[in-house]
């Protein structure tokens, strides 16, 4: 019996080495020194995470794979995988990433914002939005699920929701003119008008060249003219 435990390890151990082997081998001919960091989790993903930003996607996938087989209960090798599919196009493989990060981590926002962005690429409107909302109940200050939940509102024609988020995101990034723009233009589409113009105007003290807050500014000061002369009109309508 102790004998074929002793047999047992040794396969164990001789597995394990050749696939630290198989890995090792992979870092030749490559810019990435092996001196241990490939048995830490943290740094293998790091460096997935970086080539992944560099679009390096077949070194990026595997550093995620390795990072997935160190720490196997770890959502973050899986969110790296669903992004380099998204990227690449490959919409039902980046999803069953997504899934599996969210099952190991049903509370991972990358991962459900990941969902998200798959859907909208698929056209699937309502879908993406639900899930670019529940990434937001997580973290309100996800950026990404912050622009898709605008660019689906505008094609539901549905802005409530990413007002009252916008709003959340500007209040922890008081100098976001992107944001304090985007957020400007839907008040103003919402009739909201003088809130409107307190967001422009703190725009151009920020960025007197703003064009385009400028612009929406005249519009809005050429709008209120029209109506007080319709209101005018209305009051002495033989002039």
């Amino acid at each position: 019996m102790q004998d074929t435990r002793m047999e047992s390890f040794e396969r164990r151990k001789t597995d394990d080495h050749l696939a630290e082997d198989a890995w090792s081998d992979s870092l030749r001919g490559t810019i990435i020194p092996d001196k241990g960091w490939t048995q830490h989790y943290d740094l293998v993903k790091e460096m997935g995470d970086c080539h992944a930003s560099m679009g390096d996607y077949p070194r990026a996938r595997q550093c995620y794979d390795r990072a997935a087989e160190l720490a196997p209960d770890e959502a973050g090798p899986y969110v790296g995988l669903g992004v380099i599919h998204l990227q690449s196009g490959e919409l039902d493989e980046a999803e069953t990433a997504f899934r599996v990060a969210c099952r190991l981590d049903p509370k991972s926002s990358k991962a459900l914002c990941g969902l998200a962005m798959a859907a909208q690429r698929r056209g699937q409107d309502q879908r993406a939005f639900d899930g670019y909302l529940k990434t937001l109940e997580i973290d309100s200050d996800e950026m990404t699920a912050l622009l898709g939940l605008f660019q689906v509102s505008c094609r539901m024609g549905s802005f409530g929701q990413i007002i009252r988020y916008l709003e959340l995101y500007l209040e922890m990034h008081p100098g976001d003119l992107s944001v304090m723009f985007s957020l400007a233009a839907l008040y103003r589409r919402d009739g909201r008008l003088q809130r409107s113009r307190e967001l422009l105007e703190r725009i151009m003290l920020l960025d007197p060249g703003h064009a385009e807050a400028q612009n929406l500014l005249e519009e809005i000061d050429h709008s209120r003219v029209e109506s007080i002369d319709r209101r005018t009109t209305c009051l002495n309508p033989m002039g």
